[in-house]
């Protein structure tokens, strides 16, 4: 029995050891061998602060700006930064007529929040300068390159609605130019030769299929309801953001290491079991994330940190518990038991508090509060669980191995 409980201390020992060595390594010094299996830690999204990117206040113009045209507004914001491929963009209303959008991890900020805020009105119109077809009527656009006359062009796919007035313009402008403008400006005159009944057209003369995509997408995703200028545009270096990063991972890094050595002294055998239960908190806590695919900022790794230190306090509570129980005599399992049992009780009441500040900072707070929130929120509940969960499990194995029976290594 004994052996048997030594072989499952032994067996946990490595494979914590080989977790902490496949997630974490990497952030700390690389190597090429973890970084080909892609740790985990490698796979969380990192925010504008750590990453690098652009923050753009964006304010609609004119007298009566409604409710109404605001939600359209930042409903086309949204289309055109998910097509772009931004990952993780955080866009929010500030006030009655601005949004703040940020952009994480963007090569080319400038150019980015240019093509976003494009109006991208498409207008068809007749040699009269009549506007008879708009962007409204548009299904869809999509950029092609033909192989045979290697032309980049953008090909247009009407609504049914739209096809039939396509149809009827072409019908009656036989011999005549229709003009396709974007934003006011003329892309392309051609004549038409025949009625087009099928509700497809196309604009050509782009110099590359990256300019063609970024029409396309933008033809796609509507034109803007209002007339949009910017307030202020910030960029933030990948520089600056992995410097932030490597700062935060060495100060998270040397309290970590403070906690440990705390923990083993005062502590002793206890002490160690935690720092085993502290590691696969970090590790549960890090799934969590990249399953939830949680964006990581500054303030989130503020509150892992700060979680990290409460679920030290978990065990705190529950060790000076223990160690009382066993002053008054009793066995090391009787007194796990009780301690826990009774330290409980006050862990609860006080992460309960902590997670409904963290609940209520979630539901009206904004940007890296909420990202702070959701944070805490994932920390006080996974260390709730490995503190009064696992570290007990951990204890009465070691108690059952008999490898340790002075209760001096216990903290008595």
């Amino acid at each position: 029995m004994q052996k048997n409980k030594i072989l499952q201390i032994a067996g946990i020992v490595v494979i914590v050891v080989l977790a902490v060595l496949i997630s974490f390594t990497p952030v700390f010094k690389p190597n090429e061998l973890f970084n080909k299996y892609l740790p985990l830690i490698k796979n969380i999204n990192l925010g504008l602060d750590l990453r690098g990117g652009v923050h753009v206040v964006i304010e609609a113009k004119g007298k009566d700006i409604t409710p109404e045209e605001m939600k359209q507004l930042r409903a086309v914001i949204e289309r055109r930064v998910d097509q772009f491929g931004v990952s993780e963009p955080l866009i929010q209303q500030q006030g009655s007529r601005r949004l703040i959008v940020e952009l994480a991890g963007i090569k080319n900020p400038e150019e980015a929040v240019k093509n976003i805020v494009k109006v991208a009105n498409l207008e068809f119109k007749t040699e009269d300068g009549k506007t008879v077809i708009t962007g409204a009527d548009l299904k869809d656009a999509r950029e092609t390159k033909d192989p045979a006359s290697n032309q980049v062009k953008v090909d247009l796919t009407f609504t049914p609605m739209g096809a039939r007035k396509f149809a009827e313009v072409t019908a009656a402008n036989v011999g005549k130019t229709i003009g396709i403008y974007l934003d006011g400006r003329l892309l392309q005159n051609p004549v038409v030769k025949e009625a087009i009944p099928s509700g497809r057209a196309e604009i050509s003369g782009y110099e590359s299929l990256e300019e063609a995509h970024n029409i396309a997408i933008l033809l796609r995703s509507g034109a803007l309801p209002v007339t949009v200028g910017i307030e202020e545009m910030r960029t933030v270096g990948p520089s600056l953001g992995a410097d932030s990063l490597n700062k935060s991972q060495q100060a998270g890094l040397m309290g970590i290491i403070a906690i440990l050595i705390f923990m083993l002294m005062y502590y002793r055998l206890p002490g160690m079991v935690a720092v085993f239960a502290l590691i696969i908190y970090a590790i549960i806590v890090t799934l969590v994330f990249l399953g939830l695919k949680v964006t990581m900022t500054l303030p989130g790794i503020a509150a892992f940190l700060l979680s990290l230190g409460m679920a030290v306090d978990t065990n705190i509570i529950i060790f000076e518990r223990f160690k009382e129980e066993l002053r008054t005599g009793k066995s090391l399992r009787a007194a796990i038991d009780a301690g826990f049992k009774r330290g409980f009780t006050a862990v609860f009441d006080a992460q309960l508090t902590t997670l409904i500040a963290a609940v209520v900072l979630y539901f009206f707070g904004t940007g890296p509060v909420r990202g702070f929130a959701l944070t805490l929120g994932i920390g006080i509940l996974v260390g709730l669980f490995t503190a009064v969960t696992m570290t007990r499990w951990f204890l009465h194995l070691m108690v059952e191995s008999g490898l340790v029976k002075n209760l001096k290594y216990y903290g008595a």
